[in-house]
């Protein structure tokens, strides 16, 4: 049985994935905005077989409840085995564009609510001498987009940080997983045109908690956008300006 702190667990999907964990037994402890939702979840994973289920409702855009989230959830559970960090929204290109405060929430968001959470978890790992940490982040961040570079460029934050934090804490028996999903069916996405590049949350999920029994480094989701962010990362800056992505 492990003990698994998911934060952002009501997102589609980190939801799959609490429901896959359930089915193995484990324990798990729950961090997103609504009570509601939380405890509904929290019900439904129950029934699933999960041994334990705690919630904690919180903004996690307040920085300050950051530690505290973490106190509780080892009171709660004793020893964390694993942290799956899935929170983030997906912004509106154009209205950022044309506001500094509106992109600044969104990198707070998407990007250093989540370096806050990692640097605390981090500490807290490395003292211990082992764990797994896992982030989702996107294929977004590989490269910039007139599209999306306000989510993208938080998501690349958040690669290079837990590339350099993989790095620091491999000494410590800590591993530090980044996942990049490309396109998935979510609530975030509904408004999307969806075509064969799509995945299912459930798909998803699977791979993530492949991922993290295996001890990955980084995991495209699915696969098959490792080799398109290649490509997409190999084409000249000229030629990349003319382009529609």
């Amino acid at each position: 049985m492990k003990n698994i702190l998911i934060i952002g667990a009501t997102s589609a999907i980190a939801e799959h994935c609490a429901r896959l964990w359930a089915a193995r037994a484990d324990a798990l402890y729950l961090v997103a905005r609504s009570e509601e939702r939380l405890q509904t979840m929290a019900r439904d994973l129950a029934i699933r077989g999960a041994a334990q289920v705690g919630t904690y409702c919180a903004d996690l855009n307040d920085l300050q409840v950051h530690a505290n989230i973490i106190d509780a959830v080892e009171m709660a559970l004793g020893d964390v085995d694993i942290v799956l960090i899935a929170h983030g929204t997906l912004p509106n290109q154009k209205t950022c564009e044309q506001s500094v405060e509106d992109t600044l929430m969104e990198i707070k968001t998407n990007a250093i609510s989540t370096i806050s959470l990692l640097t605390i978890i981090a500490n807290r790992f490395e003292a211990k001498q082992k764990g797994t940490i896992a982030v989702i982040s996107s294929v977004a961040g590989d490269r910039g987009r007139a599209s999306n570079y306000i989510y993208g460029s938080s998501k690349a934050m958040v690669t290079a940080f837990t590339s350099g934090l993989r790095q620091r804490l491999h000494k410590s028996n800590v591993a530090v997983i980044t996942i990049k999903p490309g396109f998935v069916e979510t609530p975030m996405t509904a408004e999307f045109k969806k075509g064969l590049l799509w995945a299912k949350p459930a798909t998803v999920a699977s791979k993530i908690v492949k991922a993290i029994d295996q001890h990955k480094n980084e995991v495209y989701v699915p696969g098959f956008w490792r080799l398109i962010m290649y490509v997409i990362k190999a084409i000249p800056t000229n030629l990349f300006n003319k382009m529609r992505l």
